[in-house]
């Protein structure tokens, strides 16, 4: 039996879906919701999402903070990110060049990178110059 969607969820969903290539805090994601969902609503679906792997959690660089990402679109699994430290936003890395790196450390190091909650940090081309 499916699991019931509410319409709350719904609403959490399709904000994270237009922001993916964005890591966000829970404060964020509530203060952008507050008019349609309850900031408690808001962490309480981040918590199930992110049992459910549709949400990658990480502590903020230098901070208690927690962020997320949305992991549930298809251009999203099976694939390395690039997360810029300046402005947050969170990048696909071209597949081939992920793919040499993941062999590379693999062929190595003898180990195997899990893709879906690797997370490369540094500096994004716009805030470089």
């Amino acid at each position: 039996m499916p699991k019931y969607i509410t319409k709350q969820r719904k609403l959490l969903t399709e904000y994270l879906s237009r922001h993916t290539d964005e890591s966000l805090s829970a404060n964020r994601i509530a203060e952008a919701l507050c008019d349609k969902i309850s900031k408690s609503a808001v962490y309480r679906n981040l918590s199930d999402m992110e049992a459910e792997g549709k949400l990658r959690r990480v502590a903020a660089n230098g901070s208690r903070e927690v962020i997320y990402q949305y992991v549930d679109e298809e251009k999203c699994h099976d694939c390395l990110h690039l997360s810029c430290k300046k402005c947050g936003k969170t990048y696909h890395m071209n597949c081939a060049v992920a793919e040499n790196i993941i062999k590379d450390i693999s062929d190595n190091e003898l180990f195997d990178i899990d893709k879906e909650k690797t997370v490369l940090y540094g500096i994004c081309k716009d805030c470089k110059e």
